[in-house]
């Protein structure tokens, strides 16, 4: 017991010091506040309808009508029963946000070196190196949570791969199965397909490995005990991989009916999303520096000027007032690179550049060669329309590729593999096996490179570089050209000073380790000293856009939009009704789902009809469609600059019968009559749905009644009375993928209308017609992942009890 508490006391520390990293980066935390994310902002207010029935009934809705006007709530934070591994996540994940997914971070990669045999002192440096990254810190205060979610959980993934491939298959399965289930219960497949291509890359390089080694079975048997593991991965995840590919297949992820574009032109087939949109946030190749040089293309685009800036110099000799000065200042693009728009830079370290350059020298074998083949195809896909080539072949050939926007992204598997290679190069550095003239001349190769390339940029960065900005035109116009000098000297100013900072972090690595070298420093001393120059380095960068002013009082984050004089004016009316809020971008906010049935909202993968309607639409200005959604409130500004809410006098009301129908051939078409139709008379019906209308001429009945009388997310109830069979719209959704239709308790049938809504035919008389939102992937999901979940017990069981009994008959005989 004595020697068992002795060999993990280490690592019990080290766990206590990963917390006290989380909680003293995020300290605001244990004052009670929270971080203001605006990503979650926006989540906050697409999801509060659902998280409101949940609190008020103890039950689970899985439709929400506070978004798109109506979509399920798949996307949104739904729970799914027996999802026993979102449970384990959620015990991992103890320590307030977002501190709790830094000590992810930390935790995972820690465990990943000690796989890979490394030292716990360098494995603690390397979950410091990896969790402080810049770019995993930075997508923490902008709140993309799943993002930071999968990535954290990627070590873990590769840590049960290593071990599996090692031999220890036992233990391999186990740790793959579960890192790889908590891989995909972060819910962000982007970065989930972003682990498979490196997973693919590492099985790749064994594969080669194992057939020069001929070692062919113990590989393939190795990846069938992987196999297996995926496969209960998944099925412990089935309800959410289910439900969020039923649904992205029909939103503007998936692939559109349409063939042509609002101004009649052809749209170009695709089952993914559009080129433009996919590489609108395509890495520059020079901006690739960022990794080794945080200010080299200014920093963020929210980045400010120093204070002593030459750009205020010259505005103050302009004759502007402080005042004007700053208002200008403030709308400078420090940043002169040329995505639309940047959080902070990608930077990785100049440390950890520096000892992954000083790796590359000294680390032999597999590992090296999967790491550089990771590294390179992740910067050239990160390229995207700067790297065509690459980018239009992964697209048309890759399958899935095509799905994933923001191609910048992929860099995420640069900020995993570099930290790895760092470590592991500097444990072989410290490695008595390696001879000394190697270690030398790999420190002299690596101060070379990485101080050469520093001092290139500070002696010819005029000349190398212009710093323009795609956004200088239009100060060039307003203000001038001397103005824009001035900011191209400010940009060059913060490239300078960041390129020397990152110029003395490589001395001062190099220094340490030729102290090492030359016996001036013990191993212990050499890593804590290694510790710091990461960390001040890290943090210090890190904390230029991720800080204690982003903490907020809870209250301002759990209740993020206060009620303006329209909300108020609005929730007077208890009725079931849409609004429309005009003050902003409508399908890039969820303030007005945060309290009303929104025909907007906010997310990354909108409805793809309503997405339509938008662009064919709304967008260009055309409320006329807004009736139709049964909009009765549209939010605009006020002559006093507040919000102010009007009514729509012409909204058609939850459900009306219509007397006229029109067919569509196509979804083209179908959306087209859409233009100027009056839609409380006439109703569009694609040709499919053509069987299902009542007659040909429906029969006007004047005195015919459809009423909306109880509604719930997921339940809505009507009372219809009718001489004669009729033809009623609902201003609700079409989503025949779990909305069943009963008349008087009995199944019927719907179709869609007008693009986007539902209709029915009902039959003369009086009736009761419930839609009710029962989707059978929820069911069928939760069985597989409760037979999942039973089926890894039982194997695990098995496994121990299999590896107990054979060391217990491999034990010689004392007899």
């Amino acid at each position: 017991m004595q020697r068992f508490f002795k060999n993990f006391l280490p690592h019990i520390v080290i766990l206590f010091l990963f917390i006290i990293a989380s909680l003293a980066y995020f300290s605001p935390v244990l004052q009670g506040k929270k971080i203001f994310q605006s990503d979650i902002v926006q989540y906050t207010g697409m999801a509060k309808q659902q998280n409101d029935y949940r609190e008020t009934t103890g039950k689970e809705t899985y439709w929400t009508n506070a978004a798109f006007g109506g979509m399920p709530t798949y996307q949104l934070g739904a729970k799914y029963p027996h999802n026993y591994i979102k449970k384990l996540d959620l015990t991992l994940r103890f320590l307030p946000r977002p501190a709790d997914y830094l000590f992810l971070y930390f935790i995972g990669m820690y465990i990943l070196f000690l796989i890979l045999k490394i030292d716990y002192k360098l494995a603690f440096l390397g979950a410091l190196a990896f969790g402080f990254s810049t770019y995993l810190i930075i997508i923490l205060g902008v709140g993309h949570n799943a993002k930071a979610h999968a990535i954290a959980y990627m070590p873990l993934v590769l840590s049960g791969i290593i071990l599996t491939f090692r031999g220890k298959y036992v233990w391999g399965f186990i740790l793959t199965t579960i890192a790889l289930a908590l891989e995909l219960v972060a819910n962000h497949f982007q970065m989930t397909y972003y682990l498979l291509l490196l997973v693919l890359i590492i099985g790749v390089v064994y594969l080669v490995d194992a057939f020069r080694k001929k070692m062919l079975p113990h590989y393939f048997k190795s990846v069938a005990i992987m196999a297996l593991g995926a496969f209960i991965a998944v099925g412990l995840n089935a309800t959410n991989i289910m439900a969020t590919k039923e649904y992205a297949d029909t939103s503007t992820r998936g692939k559109s009916d349409l063939t042509l574009q609002p101004d009649g032109s052809p749209k170009v087939a695709s089952s993914g999303l559009d080129y433009d949109y996919i590489t609108e946030y395509s890495y520059g190749r020079l901006e690739s520096f960022n990794l080794f040089i945080p200010g080299f293309m200014g920093g963020g685009s929210g980045d400010a000027l120093p204070e002593d800036s030459q750009t205020r110099e010259h505005l103050l000799r302009m004759g502007a007032s402080p005042q004007d000065v700053n208002q200008i200042l403030n709308q400078v693009p420090v940043y002169w690179g040329n995505q639309p728009i940047v959080a902070g830079p990608a930077y990785i370290g100049a440390v950890v550049i520096f000892l992954a350059l000083l790796a590359l020298f000294l680390v032999k074998g597999r590992l090296k060669w999967w790491i550089t083949a990771a590294f390179l195809l992740s910067l050239f896909l990160s390229w995207g329309d700067n790297f065509p080539f690459l980018t239009n072949l992964f697209i048309d050939y890759i399958p899935l590729y095509n799905k994933f926007r923001a191609v910048s992204s992929i860099q995420v598997i640069i900020e995993l593999v570099l930290p790895i290679l760092a470590i592991v190069g500097l444990h072989q550095f410290f490695s008595s096996f390696e001879r000394e003239e190697t270690k030398k001349k790999a420190l002299l190769y690596a101060t070379g490179i990485a101080g050469g390339i520093a001092l290139l940029f500070l002696v010819f960065k005029s000349t190398l570089f212009d710093f323009t900005s795609p956004y200088d035109k239009f100060f060039i116009e307003e203000l001038g050209m001397p103005f824009i000098e001035a900011v191209r000297e400010d940009r060059m100013s913060i490239m300078t000073l960041d390129t020397l900072r990152s110029l003395i972090f490589v001395l001062l690595t190099s220094t340490v380790l030729w102290l090492f070298m030359k016996s001036k420093l013990k191993s212990m001393t050499t890593v804590a000293i290694l510790t710091v120059l990461v960390l001040i380095d890290l943090v210090g960068v890190g904390r230029r856009y991720v800080n204690a002013e982003n903490f907020v009082a809870a209250r301002l984050v759990d209740e993020p939009f206060q009620k303006n004089g329209a909300d108020l004016q609005i929730l007077e009316d208890d009725g079931y009704y849409r609004v429309f809020d005009a003050t902003t971008n409508p399908f890039n906010s969820g303030r007005a789902s945060y309290y009303h049935n929104a025909l907007g909202g906010y997310h990354a993968a909108k409805p793809g009809r309503m997405q339509d309607i938008d662009t064919y639409y709304l967008s260009k200005g055309d409320i006329g469609i807004l009736n139709m959604m049964n909009v009765r409130y549209i939010i605009t500004q006020g002559r006093n600059g507040g919000a102010v809410a009007q009514r729509n006098p012409y909204a058609n009301g939850s459900a009306w019968f219509v007397e006229n129908v029109m067919i569509a051939e196509n979804a083209d078409q179908e959306i087209r009559l859409l233009d100027s139709l009056n839609t409380k008379e006439t109703a569009i019906i694609h040709k499919d749905f053509a069987s299902e209308l009542p007659l040909e001429d429906i029969q006007r009945d004047s005195t015919a009644t459809i009423e909306l009388v109880s509604h719930q997310p997921d339940h809505l109830v009507y009372e219809t009375s009718s001489s004669t069979a009729q033809l009623a719209l609902f201003s609700e959704v079409y989503y025949p993928k779990g909305w069943n239709v009963y008349i008087n308790n009995k199944p019927a049938t719907y179709i869609r209308a007008n693009y986007v809504l539902r209709a029915m035919t009902v039959p003369e008389g009086n009736h009761k017609i419930e839609f009710k939102f029962e989707p059978k992937v929820i069911q069928t999901g939760s069985m597989i992942s409760l037979g999942s979940s039973l089926l890894l017990v039982l194997i695990i069981l098995g496994a121990l009890f299999y590896r107990f009994r054979k060391q217990t008959t491999d034990k010689p005989n004392d007899s």
